[in-house]
């Protein structure tokens, strides 16, 4: 009966119904797979890359296949009235859907990933490129997915792209400066001499902060007029810039003094020596300006028993940045126990015991840290793993939130310095939280990559020492005798001393002035009343 009736329907009818089948067929095979069978395996993975890229190209998948399968049915059917436009438009279809798929992988897949990754590596260019490529791109998916779209309606673009071309060469011409201010803008931002908040000198002997590379002009603070200036890229690309931040943030400062050569070389070597180390702003060994601190800068009306709110405030600094270097020694002993540890269990793979111990080793550098591991099981019964911070008064994050609030009290400091000090601490504390939990979802999840675990733990310990908090042994200060002067009989040793800055973008860029005039002040203070001794 079923047969019968199957034969004395209209062969198109039949056509029809074995297409449709066809396309029934196909589309809950894709369905399934899509949603049934990669979305619970993309569920169970760590990152989430896989799962959205799925949710964004599900319905765009089916739409595709859908109006595939249209074509194909139109293409099998002769004589039918229509064809030809029925097909062009289904051409058109598919170009929107594909259009907008591209978009959606774009925007929320590969900018938001890029995004996260510049994040970690601390390059500047996400801050400006990524959002100036995030609008670009989707607008020249759809300028060209608007191309086809006529083309595929038999539209002649000829004089439209030599309109165009010409437009283009004319508002080019126009507009050349801007767009060398556009390229070189993003050749700054790419192949970078400088990053945020370095300090820069100018090629007129300017000096100030760099705030913002745009897309047009950069931004840059000048310490000296208290002001923001705006260079276009393609003039600051042609400078010969002095990065006084690189390769450390600390700034060599040099000053002279003239002393009567009334007393012995040596004595006066040892007394200038020691007062530029007494001076709570300048950079050597902690130790030792703990223990001259006291000795120095008083006021003539002060006892010697009594402290200027400069040394107060400046002391308890070296106190608590004396504990912050002997935390990150500590941490840095044992990352180097790390690595020992995971070059000698890589050999031949990692077996789970041995990723256990490397687990448990890790753990306690956390502590020391001062962060925690939390765990819990999120609505899709998956473990989903955070750090938080521990608060505990002994470990390294805490340790610099207590060195940096007694640096704020400082009495010299600016208003914007109790902005900028709190700010760039904060920013190199959560840096540093990001790059734990990166290194130990690497370790807690090694995949195929068990045998640079050592090679990560050793990138981690060298940011500590180079970007985290640098620890210089070259910062001693340094005095030397450069001249003999005469001037009406009397004879005068000339000395240049050279000292490190703690930070050169405190009190607008003057910081190393104050300091060099407080030096020379308490060195003269001290000699004058040796000289009338020794007359």
């Amino acid at each position: 009966m079923l047969k019968e009736f199957w034969f004395s329907l209209n062969p198109l009818y039949i056509f029809i119904l074995q297409h449709l089948g066809v396309y029934l067929g196909g589309f809950l095979l894709i369905y399934g797979f899509l949603f049934f069978l990669l979305r619970p395996l993309f569920r169970s993975l760590e990152r989430d890359i896989a799962l959205v890229t799925l949710n964004i190209s599900g319905y765009p998948l089916l739409s595709i296949f859908t109006f595939f399968n249209l074509k194909f049915t139109l293409y099998d059917l002769e004589n039918f009235v229509g064809k030809d436009i029925l097909q062009k438009i289904l051409n058109a279809c598919l170009i929107v859907v594909i259009s907008y798929w591209l978009v959606a992988i774009i925007k929320k897949v590969i900018i938001y990933y890029l995004k996260q990754y510049t994040k970690q590596s601390e390059v500047m260019w996400d801050d400006v490129l990524l959002p100036l490529v995030e609008a670009v791109l989707p607008v020249m998916v759809f300028l060209l997915g608007g191309v086809f779209v006529l083309n595929n309606f038999g539209v002649d673009l000829t004089g439209i792209w030599v309109a165009l071309g010409g437009a283009t060469f004319i508002i080019g011409f126009a507009l050349k400066d801007i767009l060398a201010n556009f390229f070189s803008g993003i050749v700054l931002l790419i192949d970078t001499p400088f990053q945020f908040g370095d300090v820069l000198r100018l090629e007129d002997g300017s000096i100030g902060m760099l705030c913002r590379i745009g897309v047009r002009v950069t931004q840059i603070y000048l310490f000296n007029h208290h002001c923001d200036i705006y260079i276009p890229n393609s003039v600051l690309q042609n400078q010969n810039i002095t990065n006084l931040s690189r390769p450390t943030s600390y700034y060599y400062y040099s000053t002279t003094i003239e002393i009567p050569a009334e007393l012995e070389v040596d004595y006066l070597k040892s007394l200038i020596t020691e007062t530029v180390l007494a001076h709570p702003d300048t950079l050597a060994d902690i130790e030792k300006k703990i223990a001259l601190i006291d000795r120095f800068y008083l006021c003539e009306e002060e006892t010697n028993n009594s402290l200027t709110e400069q040394q107060i405030s400046g002391k308890n600094r070296l106190l608590a940045e004396q504990k912050v270097n002997i935390k990150l020694q500590e941490i840095e002993e044992f990352l180097e126990a790390l690595v020992i540890t995971l070059q000698f269990a890589e050999k031949g793979g990692l077996t789970s015991e041995e990723l256990e111990n490397i687990y448990q080793e890790y753990q306690e550098i956390l502590v020391l840290i001062g962060l925690n591991i939390n765990s819990e099981i999120n609505t899709d019964n998956l473990l989903n793993t955070t750090f938080s911070e521990s608060q505990a008064p002994d470990g390294l994050i805490e340790l610099v939130r207590e060195w940096y609030r007694f640096w704020l009290k400082d009495p010299n400091l600016k208003e914007e310095d109790l902005y900028l000090i709190p700010q760039e601490w904060e920013r190199k504390i959560t840096l540093l939280k990001k790059r734990t939990y990166r290194l130990y979802q690497k370790i807690t999840n090694p995949q195929l990559e068990e045998t640079r675990l050592d090679d990560y733990v050793l990138e981690l310990s060298d940011w500590f020492k180079s970007r985290f908090k640098e620890r210089k042994k070259w910062q001693d200060p340094q005095i030397w005798i450069t001249a003999l002067n005469h001037d009406e009989g009397f004879l005068y040793y000339e000395f240049k001393i050279n000292f490190f800055v703690d930070d050169i973008k405190l009190e607008y860029g003057k910081r190393g002035d104050r300091i060099a005039s407080q030096i020379n002040q308490e060195i003269l203070r001290i000699v004058k009343p040796e000289r009338k001794q020794h007359q």
